[in-house]
């Protein structure tokens, strides 16, 4: 058995970006993760991060006004002025780190505009910012001594007593099953995105956190909140960064019509992700598309700053769709990309269950609400990291690791010696998972209806009694990809049901959430949050209110 102070699972920003403010303050910090610390999705984000800098004329007021207003005022305004007022010293002191920010001609750190924000305040390093990130702070908690269990997969959290005890771990390398105790754990395992098909989100995005904390009884909140970004490749659904609007690319319809006049006449291609991608999706389903998609022109640009700036979907575009973005437009189109819901939390990053925490896109603070700013993301991974781990510390130093034993394992071992002694079947994780991520797709993507979702629903829950058969072709022990292939589809199976849930109750249409049969904004009925509980019953859904400070509802235009 294995014992720490504070256990975070995931090694992407937010986790380690708590485990070196945990281990600064003093605990014994272990990070857990199943795939290598700087392989984790975070390296995914590509165009920058957020803040309200006073030297260059910024407010973070202003910052947090626009981060309501985006978030189709469902954001915590609360949790949103913690994440603005403490944007500047965070990036600050991630340079202090050794993250080599892209700089303006006089040298200061440079900007780049970003949707849906009325300064340009996103600091970047050209469009890899998320690498650069991560890279520097697996060197800091390296450097600090923090214990990485390395390809390692979580199967379970342990409860002790109504408190979080620790969690139940397989190494995947010789398939044993441990314990390990902890007075705290950190829940910053990422988001859900594969539970969509096509997804920008990489393979390992499969909702395990979220699914981990929900089966011992934390809430998910917001998950009907799912972001379809509006630049993905047409086909692979790989990802263009909103960084190229912000140096200025334009979007074309079939006509060589920039569209977005007509949606969004002052931000254009800069108006918020949702209001893009309903509006890409109404060029596509009125005819004006262009087999299925538009286009993202980045010549007028010019190659100097396409190769300083915009070097990687160069790249991308050459190597995913074999288009020169130097001479010809690309072919993009919303896609799944990020999770605004997820684990509810306070803005120290606690659960309901005291000793669980999360951060991240695990977590909802909510900070994000209905749609999140571009650049916001990594702002909050950093912001609400940092804060999980100093909260966790200290608790940790009030407390003593809970009774436990290898015992403590035993039901997880029976659970995965189930799943390998089912018979031979044609359902194996591969079929299930791809029904699942394309009826997702078909039915909560950009527009939605009661029909499409009860469908969903239905085709989910029947995939679920299908997932008891599965089956698992590899009956070996070490490095068995097929058996953690088929624990991660438990997870998602049950983050598609709390999605599609928590979609079919809100009967409104607010941020990302667009309903044909309620296109309007309810606030005086849905100016709420949807919360689902797993009980033993079922999901249950139960409801909280937005916290509101100082900016009312106001009609949200572009």
């Amino acid at each position: 058995m294995y014992s720490h102070d504070v256990l975070i699972i995931g090694a992407g920003l937010a986790g380690m970006r708590a485990a070196l403010s945990a281990r600064q303050n003093g605990a014994d910090v272990a990070v857990i993760s199943k795939v290598h610390p700087v392989r984790s999705h975070s390296n995914a984000a590509q165009g920058g991060i957020n803040a309200a800098l006073e030297h260059a004329g910024d407010d973070w007021h202003d910052h947090a006004y626009d981060t309501v207003k985006g978030s189709d005022y469902l954001g915590d305004q609360d949790a949103i002025e913690v994440m603005c007022r403490e944007a500047g010293s965070e990036v600050i002191q991630m340079e202090h780190y050794g993250v080599t920010f892209s700089r303006d001609e006089n040298g200061r750190l440079g900007t780049r505009a970003f949707g849906g924000q009325g300064k340009a305040r996103t600091f970047f390093v050209a469009d890899f910012t998320g690498q650069a990130l991560l890279h520097v702070l697996y060197e800091q908690i390296m450097r600090a001594g923090v214990r990485v269990y390395e390809e390692w997969f979580v199967l379970e959290i342990l409860v002790e007593d109504g408190e979080c005890a620790g969690a139940v771990v397989m190494e995947i390398r010789s398939g044993d099953i441990h314990v390990i105790r902890a007075k705290a754990v950190i829940m910053a395992a990422g988001g859900l995105g594969r539970v969509f098909e096509p997804s920008t989100n990489a393979l390992i995005c499969t909702g395990d956190g979220m699914g981990l904390a929900y089966r011992v009884g934390a809430p998910l909140m917001d998950m009907e909140m799912v972001q379809y970004h509006p630049t993905t490749l047409k086909g692979s659904g790989v990802l263009i960064t909103e960084g190229a609007r912000g140096e200025g690319a334009h979007l074309l319809n079939s006509e060589g019509d920039r569209f977005m006049e007509r949606y969004a006449p002052n931000m254009m291609e800069l108006a918020s992700r949702d209001v893009v991608s309903r509006a890409e999706q109404t060029e596509i389903n009125e005819g004006r598309g262009i087999d299925g998609s538009v286009l993202l022109d980045l010549r007028h640009l010019g190659e100097p700053l396409i190769r300083e700036r915009l070097t990687q979907i160069l790249d991308i575009a050459r190597d995913f769709a074999n288009v020169n973005l130097l001479e010809e437009p690309v072919p993009i189109r919303p896609g799944m990309h990020y999770q605004m819901g997820g684990v509810k939390t306070d803005v120290d990053g606690q659960t309901p269950i005291p000793g669980l925490y999360a951060a991240g896109e695990v977590a909802c603070v909510s900070v994000h609400g209905g749609n999140r700013l571009g650049a916001n993301s990594l702002l909050d991974t950093l912001v609400f990291g940092r804060r999980s781990g100093e909260h966790a510390a200290e608790l940790a130093k009030s407390k003593s690791h809970k009774d436990l034993d290898d015992s403590a394992a035993d039901a997880e071992k029976a659970h995965v010696q189930r799943l390998m002694e089912n018979p031979k079947s044609e359902d194996m994780f591969g079929q299930i998972r791809v029904d699942m991520g394309t009826t997702m797709n078909d039915h909560l993507a950009v527009y939605r209806n009661q029909a499409g979702m009860e469908s969903a629903l239905d085709t989910v829950r029947q995939l679920r009694e299908r997932y008891q058969s599965v089956y698992v072709p590899d009956k070996g022990k070490t490095w068995n990809t097929n058996l953690v292939f088929t624990l991660e589809l438990g997870f998602m199976l049950d983050c598609a049901e709390a999605i599609t849930l928590s979609a079919i109750e809100r009967k409104e249409s607010r941020g990302a959430h667009t309903r044909e049969d309620f296109p309007e904004r309810d606030d005086e009925n849905w100016l709420r949050h949807i919360l689902v509980r797993q009980t033993e019953d079922g999901p249950a859904l139960d409801y909280q209110s937005v916290v509101v400070t100082q900016w009312e509802p106001q009609v949200r235009s572009y």
